[in-house]
């Protein structure tokens, strides 16, 4: 039978992590991330995992990305500043091919900001963080069953993809408590292909993604931030170069259906739609339902992946209605991706900055005025 727990969707998280086959933890305390390093502290030894709190962030994904390459599943979390002492190291693992997964914690900011305040800020950074240009992956749950299944989801995309994913939670669903339903069957798990005799550490396989052995089996393989050819040692060769960063966007962008994830509510018949993601998204499914009543035709498309941004997705989901609202609690992140798609005239955003959670009478007066 399937087991039912009353838990936090950081609870939620590390649990999903252990479920996926996590068996590495690196971090450092940080409001509003840290129960899942106490979690993970606990249950990680009891499933021959390893944990270790490290002395900053920046060493925390070092390690992160030291383990992953030994074998380990692993993974890290943190909010706010410790997200971006991290990004040094995201971008290393981009270009390295480390497949790893970050857990950021959304809160208020910039800087130091409300450590215990809700945000969804941090869409853009997760994007553009580190410097260069590169692909990458970012997924943002709305509730504490989500949160565990997409985890799973998390580390399997890493695997597949062999790239850091990045874990968009936020206060609002890390902290409150929902009933988790964990099913009997075991989820799927995916690991990272082996080199196949004589293949190259850096030769594109399927999908475009490389293989990768595990430190100490017996394959050895150099690892650098450098740009490399398909021998993974240094060049300064310019058609290389294209060629891989190419090839960084191209494994994401080329399996996008893959990667693409999210639902819709009440979208059939829509005149009118709000895109929504992580805890807005719930507040937003309530205003569909209170406009609805009004006599409204409200839709909700909630995007759960948000990078790759499903540029394509909106521009089919929009094309039938007369007005587009977009509901997160930032400056407009994820709203200026819409307007880029579909256009500045038929897109409104409905932020809050404030640390307060957005609610759904705050929507659908928004809609309202949009609507009459």
């Amino acid at each position: 039978m399937s087991q039912a727990f009353l838990v936090q969707g950081n609870e939620a998280c590390a649990l999903g992590a252990l479920a996926a086959g996590v068996r590495f933890f690196a971090g450092y305390p940080i409001t509003p991330s840290t129960e899942i390093a106490e979690i993970l502290s606990k249950e990680l030894p009891k499933v021959g995992g390893k944990f270790i709190q490290m002395e900053d962030e920046i060493a925390s994904i070092g390690a992160v990305c030291g383990a992953s390459l030994g074998g380990y599943k692993a993974i890290t979390a943190t909010s706010g500043p410790g997200f971006s002492l991290k990004q040094e190291l995201i971008g290393y693992a981009t270009l390295a091919e480390i497949p790893l997964v970050v857990v950021n914690v959304q809160r208020g900011g910039p800087s130091t900001g409300q450590p215990t305040s809700p945000s969804q800020a941090d869409v853009m950074q997760a994007r553009w963080g580190s410097h260069g240009d590169k692909g990458v992956i970012a997924l943002s749950p709305s509730s504490v069953q989500e949160t565990y299944a997409l985890t799973i989801d998390a580390v399997n995309l890493a695997e597949r993809y062999r790239t850091p994913v990045i874990f968009l939670l936020d206060e609002v669903v890390g902290h409150m408590r929902e009933k988790l339903i964990i099913p009997k069957t075991p989820p799927k798990i995916i690991d990272r292909r082996k080199p196949n005799p004589g293949e190259l550490p850096y030769t594109p396989g399927p999908n475009g993604v490389p293989p990768l052995p595990a430190f100490g089996e017996g394959y050895r393989f150099h690892v650098t931030g450098l740009i490399h050819d398909e021998t993974g040692f240094p060049t300064g060769n310019p058609e290389v170069t294209d060629k891989t960063i190419r090839r960084l966007h191209s494994k994401l962008e080329d399996n996008i259906k893959d990667i693409l994830r999210y639902s819709e509510y009440q979208t059939d018949d829509a005149e009118f739609l709000i895109i929504s993601y992580g805890c807005s998204a719930r507040s937003a499914e309530k205003a569909v339902k209170l406009g609805r009543a009004q006599g409204i035709k409200l839709g909700l498309l909630r995007l759960i992946s948000i990078w790759p941004f499903p540029t394509e997705l909106i521009m089919s989901k929009t094309k039938n209605v007369h007005k587009v609202f977009v509901a997160e609690m930032n400056y407009g992140q994820v709203t200026a991706e819409v307007i880029k798609a579909i256009g500045r005239e038929k897109t409104e955003g409905i932020l809050r900055v404030d640390s307060q959670l957005i609610t759904p009478d705050e929507i659908l007066s928004t809609v309202t005025k949009g609507v009459y």
